[in-house]
């Protein structure tokens, strides 16, 4: 066996905690060549593959490559063994190969079947090719299943070197099929199998996608098939990739199975436990003090139990805050496939929306949202983002950032899939306490009358953009029609300022800055445990913190923020929702939230740049900017007031870039919001509107439409 050695790319770390970034040993990995073996006397179709063997430090894995593709085979944990005949032994002992695993529910395989069963194949999964045909497994769920003379001709005719099948087979081309155990349970797709003198594993398969725009911090995949796997991290790239490989399973393992996520392909934000991952939070030195999680967080178990699989931890603003694209330091700042390549991600949840922006082979991100961190994200990205309902689902097993205003959502490319996923994620169950929330139980219901009015907030509307207008324009006039809905302009900021409560209430400025609204659970549960660590293991040091949280960290005022204080706030804070549904967004007997307000989180259509200096630009917006008049920016409203908050992208305008010096496009978005509790609604409008054509599925890459 020649062996040849390979560098890894991971430079090696310059600082003794760089050592243990994230949760993995170094690693590497060496090229070699494997000889395929043939049974014993079928020396003729004896061959040569060339495979990449993953020497871990505790898991078992080959990664390979067919064609130009690379491929990682989870060897530790086979999806199935089952027994092989010794007079069948091949010759050499054990050998890996690629084998397509066929599933049919005919009583006689024919050349038509196995034709129509690899078409679909092919044009449902992009980690099966012909490649995979190297040898195949055909298995029928009908008892006493047969394979004719024309699907043994059609098999030669692939040049399949190897048939195993548990049923009765036809001969007739280079060798006769063998006969392995009945293993019906096993999902078809492309396998690796290895083959001993009485055995042969099936190992499952991911396919390598290079993540070409740095938006993951690494990729993962199940150790096993138990419900509460846990999870490896490939944290590594291939000699033939310059960036991170993300591992994809075969959506064919998903084929049968009827659960309502199985096979979606989900990026996580690495605030959320996964099992046997260390959960960051964007920072290298929170690693190098923790441990890998014992268990996965319960709204990402849930994702997990509905059928979906986990790839990879995206990147995120350390610690969830707000930082500038020019403000990381820890991790490299992902890119955004839009426009020039060099516009922003926003923060915090910011390789979630750019990644589903990006890639198509990846299907939902699962981001958290405090102050606006899906939803500007999905506004700079156009793609779909929601703030749900405060206490819609659980934040256990995840870094709090507010604790009462804390919030998971999920990015997406398609309408309507965005609305399946969430009506399915998001149960009675998972909800928050009101003890976390300081507000009243959470009633979803899930079917109610649509809102009748759309709320035009003056102090934040119109568009920045006066090009970006007439797709606002085109926006409402559709909602008016489609639902029967009158526009009502008003100053949201003059509302809360006038209205007849006490001035706790209406000072909307003084209720944006409670100890409710800030950061005390993270520094709780994160920066006091982080600042003694580290002092205690580097003579005194300060933890390396990014300067979005390090003076916050560092000048921490325990009074300002005590318990009391925390608790006075919700109270205040109660108090003001109570305020909002009753007298702006409440509900009627026709509807869950009489109505709809819509305003701008993002950039009203102009450029935003991951570079600072290219915002100062009249033609370019910095994020996150307070329009004038206003008291806060509208990405705090639903913080504040437990509303449901959805970012949705209804068109693109040109512009100017000054990187490419060309005319490019930026996406337009607008946000949705109804009072809390009415997700669902709001969904249910989302699916009438895609009905009727005015919101579309967005595409990746450089436009999104």
């Amino acid at each position: 066996m020649e062996l040849h050695a390979a560098k890894s790319r991971v430079p090696e770390a310059q600082n003794l905690y760089l050592n243990r970034k994230r949760h993995l040993a170094r690693q590497h990995y060496a090229v070699y060549t494997l000889a395929y073996l043939a049974p014993a006397g079928d020396e003729a179709h004896a061959g040569t593959r060339t495979l990449y063997k993953e020497q871990k430090t505790s898991e078992d894995a080959i990664i390979f490559k067919l064609g130009d593709v690379s491929y990682l085979a989870n060897t530790g944990y086979p999806a199935a063994i089952t027994s092989l005949p010794g007079r069948h032994g091949f010759a050499g002992g054990e050998t890996n190969l690629p084998i397509t695993v066929v599933s049919t529910n005919e009583s006689t395989i024919t050349q038509q079947t196995l034709e129509d069963t690899l078409q679909t194949y092919a044009e449902s999964d992009d980690v099966y090719t012909p490649d995979f045909l190297e040898s195949v497994y055909i298995t029928s769920t009908v008892a006493g299943a047969s394979m004719d003379a024309t699907a043994s001709s059609y098999l030669a005719s692939l040049d399949v070197k190897q048939t195993f099948t548990s049923m009765r087979a036809a001969s007739g081309y280079g060798h006769s099929s063998i006969a392995i155990s009945n293993t019906t349970s096993l999902p078809p797709g492309p396998y690796l199998a290895t083959i001993s003198s009485n055995t042969i594993t099936f190992a499952p398969v991911y396919r390598l996608y290079e993540d070409t725009y740095r938006d993951f911090l690494y990729g993962s995949y199940a150790a096993d098939f138990t419900p509460n796997t846990s999870f490896i991290a490939l944290d590594r790239s291939l000699p033939s990739f310059g960036y991170s490989a993300i591992p994809v399973p075969s959506r064919l393992y998903s084929l049968y199975d009827t659960r309502p996520f199985a096979g979606f392909r989900v990026a996580i934000k690495d605030l959320f436990d996964m099992k046997g991952l260390v959960t960051s939070g964007g920072s290298q030195a929170w690693a190098y003090i923790s441990e890998p999680a014992v268990s996965t967080a319960p709204s990402i178990q849930r994702i997990l139990d509905l059928g979906g699989v986990l790839v990879g931890k995206y990147k995120l603003a350390q610690f969830a805050s707000g930082a500038n694209p020019w403000d990381w330091q820890d991790e490299h700042y992902p890119f955004n496939p839009r426009g020039d390549g060099w516009l922003t991600c926003s923060a915090s949840s910011s390789g979630g929306g750019c990644s589903i922006a990006a890639y198509d082979w990846l299907d939902f991100a699962i981001g958290s949202d405090t102050g606006s961190s899906m939803r500007r994200p999905a506004a700079v990205s156009g793609t779909f983002g929601n703030r749900p309902s405060q206490g819609m689902i659980t934040l256990e097993g995840v870094i709090p950032l507010g604790g009462a205003t804390d919030t998971a959502g999920v990015f997406s490319r398609d309408p309507y899939m965005w609305s399946y996923f969430a009506k399915h994620w998001y149960i009675p169950s998972l909800h928050q306490s009101s003890n976390m929330t300081g507000l009243s139980t959470l009633n979803v219901p899930e079917s109610a009358g649509f809102p009748k009015t759309i709320l035009y907030p003056i102090d934040y509307l119109p568009l920045n953009n006066s090009a970006a207008e007439p797709i606002l324009d085109a926006f409402i006039a559709n909602m008016s029609s489609i639902f029967g809905m009158t526009v009502k302009r008003f100053n949201f900021t003059a509302t809360v300022q006038s209205n007849s409560t006490p001035a706790a209430v209406r000072n909307i400025t003084v209720l944006n800055n409670l100890p409710s609204m800030g950061s005390r659970a993270q520094y709780e549960v994160i920066a006091r445990p982080l600042i003694a660590a580290w002092a205690k293991l580097f003579d005194g040091r300060f933890p390396p913190i990014d300067s979005a949280r390090r003076n916050g960290f560092k000048n921490w005022n325990e009074t300002a923020n005590s318990l009391e204080a925390y608790n006075a706030g919700l109270m205040q804070k109660s108090a003001a929702v109570e305020w909002y549904e009753t007298s702006l967004q409440y509900s009627t007997p026709e509807s869950c939230s009489e109505s709809v307000m819509l305003y701008d989180i993002g950039t009203g259509g102009l450029p935003s740049y991951r570079e600072e200096d290219l915002n100062n630009s009249p033609n370019a917006s910095f994020l996150a900017v307070k329009p004038l008049g206003a008291a806060i920016t509208g990405a705090g409203i639903c913080p504040l007031y437990g509303c449901a908050d959805f970012t949705i992208p209804i068109g693109q305008v040109p512009y100017y870039s000054d990187v490419t010096f060309h005319e490019e496009m930026v996406p337009v978005t607008i946000n949705m919001v109804v009072k809390r509790g009415c997700d669902f609604v709001l969904f249910d409008m989302i699916e009438r509107l895609a009905d009727a054509g005015v919101l579309k599925e967005v595409k990746t890459g450089r436009t999104a439409f």
